[in-house]
């Protein structure tokens, strides 16, 4: 019987999120054992042809290219799971999406007629169906093989939504909001770090994007009430998943 074919793809980003593929060590030679990895450029430069079971697809979408090229991966792609803050949320690289990228362009490039890219850098989901977004800056290696083990048994992965709060009272971690004052995304932040940057006693910066139904305006009024500015809660927003919406909304609302 033949084994599932998997491909991974990649877009605008850091490849940070394939790395993490390549972290999973021993559990790739499982993974590799039950699938056949038929497209995975970080990893081997052999390349199958289409279609495919189940495609990854790390990165943003920041040219008409590459609008043209997920459509493409769609429409050979059984299942489409877009992952980490880049295909999720736009990345950091979503910075363009409050300002003129002409203006960056003119900064940048002794030629900038020559540089073809979009005003905006923008989600997978933006573009195509994607069967399950993994958040992440970059994604969990254990939500990864959650995610990957649920997709080939045909279940739902579990992969929460709670807050990271919860994570940090799980850990036992000390809220640095409440004891230091240190301004905190973890109220508005879906979990999935291992509670990090709080156990280290430093404030969330919302790699993982905000949870379900966030009440970011009532955090802002907390971190405000504590002594944060508009500008400074207008950066804290503004970071690796700036273009998710709940975020961008808030961070407007301190321009």
């Amino acid at each position: 019987m033949a084994r599932p074919k998997l491909a991974v793809w990649k877009f605008s980003s850091c490849d940070g999120c394939q790395l993490t593929i390549l972290d999973c060590e021993d559990e790739l030679l499982e993974i590799a054992g039950a699938l056949d990895i038929a497209q995975f450029l970080e990893a081997t430069s052999e390349v199958k042809d289409g279609p495919y079971d189940i495609s990854l697809v790390e990165g943003s979408i920041t040219t008409a290219h590459d609008m043209e090229r997920i459509k493409a991966i769609r429409a050979q792609s059984k299942v489409l799971i877009s992952i980490g803050a880049c295909a999720t949320a736009g990345g950091i690289q979503a910075l363009r999406n409050f300002a003129d990228v002409e203006d960056f362009t003119r900064a940048v490039y002794a030629h900038p007629e020559y540089i073809s890219t979009l005003a905006q850098s923008t989600a997978i989901a933006d573009h195509v169906q994607v069967d399950f977004e993994l958040r992440g800056c970059p994604v969990s290696k254990h939500q990864l093989l959650e995610l990957i083990t649920a997709t080939l048994a045909g279940r739902k992965p579990h992969v929460p939504r709670a807050s990271q709060c919860m994570e940090c009272k799980r850990a036992g971690a000390v809220c640095v909001m409440v004891s230091q004052g240190t301004a905190c995304l973890g109220p508005v932040t879906q979990a999935g770090c291992g509670n990090l940057c709080p156990s280290h006693r430093r404030g969330c910066y919302g790699c993982f994007g905000p949870k379900e139904t966030p009440n970011a305006v009532a955090l802002s009024a907390r971190l405000a009430a504590q002594g944060a500015t508009p500008p400074q809660l207008r950066a804290l927003y503004r970071s690796f998943n700036a273009g998710a919406a709940d975020f961008a909304t808030e961070s407007r609302r301190h321009d």
